[in-house]
């Protein structure tokens, strides 16, 4: 049985959290994941696995990495 998870991200930064997490899109052996963009604003996560550890563990990882790459777009600006 594959377990999948969606999210959506509406920022004002969401290309440029794209490009900045886009090199690990990648089949990461247990789970797949894939982020896009839908329209300006909105990033997309997706993540499959084939078991609810290996989707935590996914999804942890990715959740993490695009809430420290909003973190620094947000110290740029301020900056």
């Amino acid at each position: 049985m594959v377990h999948e998870a969606v999210f959506s991200f509406e920022t004002p930064f969401a290309e440029r959290i794209y490009e900045a997490v886009r090199p690990e899109n990648e089949d990461m052996g247990r789970s797949k994941s894939e982020v896009s963009l839908s329209g300006n604003n909105t990033l997309i996560l997706t993540v499959k696995a084939e078991d609810l550890s290996a989707l935590r563990a996914a999804l942890n990882t990715w959740l993490r990495l695009i809430n420290i790459a909003e973190e620094m777009q947000e110290v740029i600006i301020n900056e």
